[in-house]
Order: structure tokens, then C-alpha cells, then sequence
């Protein structure tokens, strides 16, 4: 189980008060799909209420603990039928695929030589998907593609 501070604790109690629960366990207890969407809940928000169906507070308990020792989360509070849980979010590391990439804006260095004894002048500018640097160190409107012939007599 994960270890908070009583401070750390506190806040999040706070931050819960207005969360509606967004899992529900029923009859059937702890079920292998109400752990994975817990699981999921954890990944996605940190912070989430359980609601717990059933009169049996010892029952409660045990499923709010294995609840936390299953998935790594912390004990937050325990309020009737509401169980709070967190567990810190996963850092998403957000990548673009192959083909997006080339389209992302980026950044390019240009170098323009200086006349006479003046220094060349670097600079950096930020090329968007559809635009290009010429030669010159300027940007242009990347060129339309070329169709061929044939497929402009067909349309």
C-alpha cells in the first residue's frame, strides 16, 4: 500500500468532497473486471469514490483494503458505502508517429552570411506542417503535389 502524510491526506479528502464515485462494487465482491476498471480509473483521474453495495461494514473494510494492497493506492477515507483511493497518475510520454512527425511544427536554424567584416546572423524559426525553408533562409508554403496527366483527364 501506498504511505501518506497526514497533511497529504487531508488535501486530498478535500479534493474528493465534490467526486461522484465512479466505480461500483456489487453482490459479487471484488471481481477480476472491478479491479481492472479501478485500475483504470486510478490511471486516469489519481483520485476516485468506490461505492460499495451491501450491509456488512466488516465486508467493506476488507474490500476497501484488499482494494489498496491489490492495486498499490492509499486509503483515503472510508464513509459508509464510499471508499476514497488514489494512487498517483502514470506520466503519459506523448509520441507522434512516423509520418506525423515530419508535419509537426519544429524548429530550424538559419544562417545568413554577413557582408563584409559583420558576423553571420543565426536565427531560429519555427516551421508549421505545410511550410518550408528555402535555401535563402525564408519561409514558403510547402509546393502542391504534382498529379500526373493521366489521372487530371480522367476527373
Amino acid at each position: 500500500m501506498l504511505k501518506l502524510t497526514p497533511a497529504q491526506r487531508r488535501s486530498l479528502r478535500e479534493q474528493a468532497h465534490g467526486l461522484n464515485p465512479v466505480v461500483m462494487v456489487g453482490d459479487a465482491g471484488l471481481t477480476e473486471g472491478v479491479i481492472k476498471e479501478i485500475s483504470s480509473s486510478l490511471d486516469a483521474h489519481g483520485l476516485i469514490k468506490i461505492r460499495v453495495f451491501g450491509d456488512d461494514r466488516a465486508n467493506r473494510i476488507d474490500i476497501y483494503q484488499a482494494i489498496c494492497a491489490q492495486l498499490n493506492a492509499a486509503p483515503i477515507q472510508h464513509i459508509g458505502k464510499l471508499l476514497v483511493v488514489y494512487r498517483p497518475k502514470k506520466e503519459k510520454t506523448a509520441t507522434l508517429p512516423e509520418d506525423l512527425k515530419s508535419r509537426a511544427p519544429r524548429e530550424v536554424k538559419t544562417v545568413r552570411p554577413g557582408a563584409g567584416a559583420m558576423r553571420n546572423r543565426v536565427k531560429k524559426i519555427t516551421v508549421k506542417g505545410n511550410e518550408r525553408v528555402t535555401a535563402g533562409g525564408k519561409v514558403k508554403r510547402a509546393k502542391t503535389r504534382q498529379t500526373s496527366a493521366k489521372k487530371k483527364s480522367l476527373s
